[in-house]
């Protein structure tokens, strides 16, 4: 296995699994809309087979496994354990769902065994994602489906920008990260994601802007829902990387400064911020 990807493996079962597992139930509020968008771009019917990538704690396995019935199946595959066994323990009785503890660009998956490839924010971390395409490519029958739902650029997404803003002159700056290296934000580029799709075999490729606000924090007053949103900031994705090694003078001033930036957003019971992602479609050569 690559490094990169050995490390991302590595975090995923500490620190990050860790903190999702935490946040599960507000993430998955946040996330929600998102995947509803992929869920109905990849249109699922009774009985069809579906792989589920980075699925997290499981709640797009269950909407899709809702939808394809009894007589359909969905396979849902993280590479966190801590995440996988939060999916397990939510998941209801009776449904058709199987979780399992893989990278889905190098495990081990039935040739032609599904009809859809689906993932909600769970594809832009691969460190080769051309190859991690060609390989998952193979599980779809001729003909099987690709519906995926990814960020666009930070500038577009306030949920990150507006934070990442608020710290600049307060924490020290650090060398802009690879566009394209895998994270959150590595499929930004329209063009990029087309070519690596083009590349790893797929057809009739469709990429789609999705635009929506999301709580990002929520809370009984206006202040608990401002401090929600602090506090997931802090604790979950780039901007806790960022802060992980900082004094606590600093991490002060810097918390501060992102409840203020939170402040000015639209917030009663929930601090609504823009957020901006690709819905991405395409084929497997019949």
């Amino acid at each position: 296995m690559a490094q990169h990807n050995a490390d991302r493996v590595a975090d995923w079962n500490d620190q990050s699994g860790e903190r999702w597992v935490a946040h599960q139930a507000r993430l998955d509020a946040m996330l929600a809309v998102f995947g509803q968008a992929a869920i109905e771009a990849a249109a699922p019917v009774t009985g069809e087979r579906v792989l589920d990538v980075g699925c997290g704690a499981g709640a797009s396995s269950q909407a899709l496994a809702t939808l394809v019935g009894p007589r359909g199946q969905v396979l849902g595959v993280d590479i966190s354990e801590s995440l996988i066994g939060r999916a397990r323990a939510l998941m209801p009785q009776d449904m058709p769902i199987v979780f399992a503890v893989a990278d889905a660009s190098r495990a081990e998956l039935p040739e032609g065994a599904f009809d859809i490839l689906f993932s909600r924010f769970g594809v832009m971390f691969f460190d080769d994602p051309t190859g991690a395409f060609t390989h998952m490519r193979r599980a779809l029958e001729p003909g099987g489906r690709v519906a995926f739902v990814c960020w666009r650029g930070v500038a577009e997404n306030d949920w990150m920008r507006l934070p990442m803003v608020a710290i600049e002159g307060i924490v020290p700056p650090t060398a802009p990260p690879d566009p394209e290296a895998p994270g959150p934000f590595s499929f930004g580029d329209r063009g990029r994601v087309a070519r690596i799709l083009t590349a790893a075999g797929f057809t009739d490729i469709a990429i789609e802007p999705f635009d929506t606000s999301v709580p990002f924090g929520r809370g009984p007053t206006r202040d608990a829902a401002i401090d929600d949103a602090v506090n997931i900031a802090l604790e979950v994705g780039p901007l806790s990387r960022a802060l992980a090694d900082q004094p606590d003078d600093i991490r002060a001033r810097a918390s501060a400064a992102i409840r203020a930036a939170f402040a000015d957003c639209p917030s009663e019971r929930a601090v609504m911020i823009n957020g901006a992602a690709w819905i991405v479609t395409a084929r497997s050569p019949v």
